[in-house]
């Protein structure tokens, strides 16, 4: 065998159709974690850094101990990953199909298709936003540092992180930051 046994392991317990993959480690956790945060696999892979060793079983009875939420926001994760993944092929497609002169005989011609380039553009742009956003959120997760609150430091609600994977703000912290901007806008 020319691979580590863990990525053996993981790769039978997937094959063999395993979903959910939790792995308690205590020598070398963090560089397993960076490892498996680095490769795309099918289950969902749960990192849980011990001081002591658990002992047999012990990361069976860890991953029965895990919460609700703490599984959820594993799935967030998994789809973040998954929309990572497109966003960068339609990135790779946009850049080997958009045509770096424009060059029409009829004017109308030329400003149409300058336009629908500029607009492209821009897409790719905020898709490039929404990308760095994504990796910071995998971050925080790995971090254990996601679905709390920036601004107040309470637990964003399971919903709103469902909704809307990226957010930093709870929902009252948000509401609140969008009626401080419609006031500084002028729009009471």
């Amino acid at each position: 065998m020319n691979k580590p046994l863990l990525d053996w392991v993981i790769e039978n317990l997937e094959r063999n159709g395993v979903k959910e993959i939790v792995v308690a480690a205590n020598y070398m956790a963090d560089a397993l974690k960076d490892h498996y945060k680095k490769k795309h696999t099918n289950a969902t892979i749960i990192f849980s850094k011990e001081n002591t060793p658990l002992g047999t079983a012990g990361p069976i009875k860890k991953a029965e101990s895990m919460s609700q939420r703490e599984k959820l926001i594993q799935d967030i994760k998994q789809s973040l990953f998954a929309q990572r993944e497109t966003l960068l092929k339609e990135a790779e497609e946009t850049l080997t199909t958009l045509p770096s002169e424009l060059n029409f005989p009829d004017m109308g011609d030329q400003a149409t298709a300058e336009t629908d380039r500029n607009f492209m553009l821009r897409l790719r742009d905020r898709e490039r936003l929404l990308l760095k956003k994504i990796e910071e959120t995998i971050e925080r997760i790995d971090g254990e540092e996601y679905g709390i609150c920036q601004e107040c430091g309470n637990e964003i609600g399971i919903k709103r992180l469902q909704a809307r994977p990226v957010t930093t703000l709870c929902i009252d912290c948000k509401t609140r930051q969008e009626e401080e901007e419609r006031i500084s806008e002028g729009g009471a």
